[in-house]
């Protein structure tokens, strides 16, 4: 599919943000809650464009919408109705267009600068709250999960984002789903798998989970999100060999979360040296996803693009 945001990274390397969720949690705010930041949406959307806003003045090119755990189904259980749900939804594109515009005229000199807005279509798990994104193999069969993903995405497509961003996918059942889900949107979109080692969470291994996309017209990139750093560049390599395609990549810090202590262990291992490999494997699109924050981000964008180290 041609579009605005295919050509960018066609030309260059872009600098996607950081966690959206500890950049709210840094700003005092609670997301102890199955709605997560989407919560937000609802209570304080000022809270989540001042959170884009410190990604795009750190460098960032993209950024991607608090909608990751935002579907009619988490919504109705707050009581949250279909036609407010789709409402909400359109906010999180909206949010993030209104970071873009205040980078523009803000301090950062940003007024030269081609800022794009992702929509985040996180996996069915995301919206069970149980953790079940990392695990995959739900019981649902591909038609459920069309089922499931496609209103979502029709809203979602609709707010007119630069680019759908099919993040966390933990198996090929829902990557299947979501590329059938996402056709005849007009929307690009980019298809990212959450990993462990060389195979998906569920198993599979990443040469077969990639291929899926390969011949995807809607799918203008692929690629890992939600992930050790250390899994980074060889499924960066595995992605650009079997599909021809660029290639995202944002990764976790390497902490770990103690689910019983409620509390992250280790350190982090998020380096922007490690961008240097990344790139050079394939990855056009690079940046952070949980426990990367906004100055990390900002020593990808100032790092020179040939030599990230």
């Amino acid at each position: 599919m041609t579009s605005d945001f295919a050509d960018a990274l066609a030309s260059g390397p872009l600098v996607l943000d950081g966690g959206l969720s500890n950049q709210l949690e840094a700003a005092g705010h609670d997301l102890g809650d199955a709605l997560w930041s989407a919560r937000l949406l609802a209570d304080d959307p000022e809270a989540i464009t001042r959170a884009h806003l410190a990604y795009f003045e750190a460098g960032a090119d993209v950024v991607i919408t608090s909608s990751y755990q935002a579907t009619f189904e988490g919504f109705a259980r707050r009581g949250i109705g279909g036609q407010r749900a789709a409402e909400l939804l359109a906010l999180s594109v909206e949010s993030a267009r209104e970071a873009a515009r205040r980078a523009r005229v803000g301090p950062a000199g940003g007024a030269g600068r081609r800022l794009w807005v992702a929509a985040s279509a996180g996996p069915y798990g995301a919206m069970l709250a149980d953790g079940s994104e990392y695990r995959g193999r739900y019981g649902l069969d591909v038609g459920e999960l069309e089922r499931f993903h496609r209103p979502r995405l029709e809203v979602l497509a609709a707010a007119q984002p630069d680019v759908l961003a099919l993040e966390t996918v933990p198996d090929t059942v829902e990557a299947v789903a979501l590329l059938r889900a996402v056709r005849g949107l007009g929307v690009p979109a980019w298809l990212s798998y959450t990993v462990d080692g060389d195979r998906t969470r569920a198993g599979q291994p990443l040469e077969e989970a990639f291929a899926l996309a390969a011949d995807a017209e809607e799918v203008v990139a692929v690629g890992v999100n939600c992930c050790a750093p250390g899994d980074v560049s060889g499924a960066v390599r595995t992605a650009a060999r079997v599909t021809g395609k660029p290639v995202v990549a944002y990764p976790n810090s390497g902490e770990v979360w103690d689910a019983r202590a409620r509390a992250w262990r280790g350190r982090s291992l998020f380096a922007p040296r490690l961008v240097r490999e990344w790139r050079a494997a394939g990855a056009r699109l690079v940046g952070g996803c949980c426990r990367v924050g906004p100055d990390a981000i900002r020593s990808i964008a100032s790092a020179p693009s040939s030599d990230s180290s």
